[in-house]
């Protein structure tokens, strides 16, 4: 790697944002390092990636495994420091009509991925940026996590943690000349909300999510939410009477599959 390249980490990087973050990003002056468990699928985004010119470091991680991860993202900085970590890796799961309760495996399942995930993705790369003095770390959260759902427990609870904890991150690491900004999307066409059964209002590609990412990270901007529309929609929801505002949602049919992952009970 020369010193001219920025050195860039992306969790989730095998498919959805994450992959087409690697690939946004992908350039002659560019390094990546690439996190993902499908190792076919990551190392296809990794050919790509290098068939445009960037320099590509592919690592197989669980962001479950606390250790793994330590190892990982260490490993990822030994070549160079890391000036952008996404924390982009992340699950959703839900109700179906009918359905009351998700299931106790899957919600623990969507909160070690989701949440402990993250902790497990940025903790270790903090202390090297810090004693730069310099560096970017960002969330990816949702529009879930603006305002509770009806139809989506623990997936809004997890992103309704990320973003919390980003927002207090960024006012602890400040001062030491990191930034930290949340990522707040709302529909974007990836496999996971291909799943969902559900009006999906401002929806856009994750090419489209990426430059907006991108560009919001350029700016460095504290949140990065889109569609505005919807984000404030939402955050409007958060003021109104609570009961008027769950009897709405209630009207709306969606389907939200549960997650495939399961946790500790």
């Amino acid at each position: 790697m020369t010193e001219s390249q920025k050195r860039i980490l992306i969790t989730g990087a095998s498919s959805g944002i994450g992959k087409a973050l690697a690939l946004h990003y992908a350039a002659p002056a560019t390094s990546l390092a690439l996190f993902g468990r499908d190792g076919a699928r990551l190392e296809a985004v990794g050919a790509s990636a290098r068939a445009k010119g960037a320099e590509v470091q592919t690592f197989v991680a669980d962001v479950r495994d606390r250790e793994a991860m330590r190892a990982k993202v260490e490993e990822a900085q030994q070549s160079a420091p890391i000036d952008l970590l996404i924390a982009n890796a992340g699950v959703a799961t839900g109700l179906s009509p009918g359905q009351i309760i998700e299931h106790p495996d899957a919600v623990r399942a969507t909160f070690s991925i989701n949440v402990l995930g993250v902790f497990n993705t940025v903790e270790p790369a903090i202390p090297s940026m810090c004693a730069r003095g310099e560096g970017k770390i960002a969330l990816v959260g949702s529009m879930a996590g603006v305002r509770g759902l009806p139809y989506s427990p623990a997936y809004c609870a997890t992103k309704a943690a990320v973003h919390l904890y980003g927002d207090s991150l960024r006012g602890a690491l400040a001062p030491h000349g990191v930034s930290v900004s949340v990522i707040v999307p709302g529909f974007v066409e990836t496999p996971m909300s291909a799943r969902t059964k559900s009006w999906q209002p401002g929806a856009i590609s994750d090419e489209a999510a990426a430059k907006i990412i991108a560009r919001g990270l350029e700016r460095g901007r504290a949140v990065i939410a889109f569609p505005l529309f919807v984000y404030y929609a939402m955050r409007l929801f958060t003021i109104l009477p609570p009961r008027v505002v769950d009897a709405a949602m209630r009207r709306f049919h969606v389907e939200v599959p549960e997650t495939h992952e399961r946790g500790e009970s």
